[in-house]
């Protein structure tokens, strides 16, 4: 969990390594006791499964390697589980299933993080009770009652613009908000990107708003992902198709990175990272569901 305006900048923007290009991750898996996906834009792209990726994530597995699935979803670990199944991958050959929705969870039933009375900005009606339950937390039904805004997700298909005049509501009565998917955008099938929630509390916080992320790159949802694992950094592998959440994130936590040419790099993959300070991964493949290279 971090705060700031280059928070996500901040993790690894001294993390710099030469990048070498593989044919496929069967190249180096020996090298790792756990690999963690980045889900939409690595494993699938909202609607199916990339080709040859259930092959990888088995032939991974087969090799005694541990997995975890690592999303910046604003659901919990079993909604995301229940996804995976649906899109034809065995959720029985992933150890952990981490979300920054699980994660905010996790460390509002410790007590780590208070959230009396949150008002939830979600995707769909019924996500913001189905995230907390078990809490015996009570959901504000307007702006005005909560002590906290809770960004979840954004209506599939929607540019956010339902949502922003709660959001400024809120903000003009200096109410703090926790967004659980810092993701500016997603990708979808056919190359479509949707707008994510990490759009909208940029917005909030550039008009002066209190905001707090829960997700990748922050530390917070990678340590409880190797807490799970009960691996260590060195021998832990994050592939993902975003530099700056995936990679950065990920080199920021002690692990390897992997930056993937689907999702978001939609085949435009590059090893010499980005103008905006973001790290260039250990290794970059293709796709997930090659191997070897061809």
């Amino acid at each position: 969990m971090r705060r700031g305006p280059r928070a996500r900048r901040d993790a690894s923007a001294a993390h710099m390594t030469a990048t070498r290009e593989l044919g496929g991750i069967g190249e180096v898996a020996a090298r790792f006791d756990a690999v963690v996906f980045d889900q939409w834009g690595v494993l699938h792209d909202g609607t199916a499964a990339y080709p040859g990726a259930r092959e990888t994530v088995a032939a991974l597995r087969a090799r005694g390697v541990r997995l975890a699935v690592l999303s910046n979803s604003g659901k919990r670990a079993d909604a995301n589980s229940a996804r995976m199944k649906s899109l034809g991958y065995d959720e029985r050959l992933f150890d952990v299933f981490m979300t920054s929705g699980e994660a905010l969870w996790l460390d509002a039933a410790s007590g780590r993080i208070r959230l009396r009375r949150p008002f939830v900005v979600a995707g769909a009606a019924g996500d913001g009770e189905s995230w907390a339950e078990g809490l015996g937390m009570r959901l504000a039904d307007r702006v005005e009652d909560a002590d906290v805004i809770l960004l979840m997700g954004v209506a599939e298909g929607s540019d956010g613009s339902g949502s922003r005049e709660a959001l400024a509501c809120a903000n003009a009565r200096g109410i703090p908000l926790v967004c659980t998917n810092p993701d500016l955008c997603s990708p979808r099938a056919g190359g479509v990107v949707q707008v994510s929630p990490g759009s909208l509390a940029e917005s909030y916080r550039n008009s002066g708003g209190d905001v707090t992320y829960y997700g990748k790159p922050w530390r917070r949802v990678f340590d409880l992902t190797r807490e799970k694992l009960g691996t260590e950094p060195a021998r832990m592998l994050m592939v993902g198709d975003s530099l700056e959440h995936d990679i950065a994130g990920g080199q920021g936590a002690g692990w390897s990175t992997l930056l993937v040419g689907t999702g978001l790099q939609d085949g435009r993959i590059s090893a010499g990272g980005s103008p905006d300070g973001s790290p260039q991964p250990d290794f970059t493949i293709p796709a997930l569901g090659r191997w070897h290279a061809a």
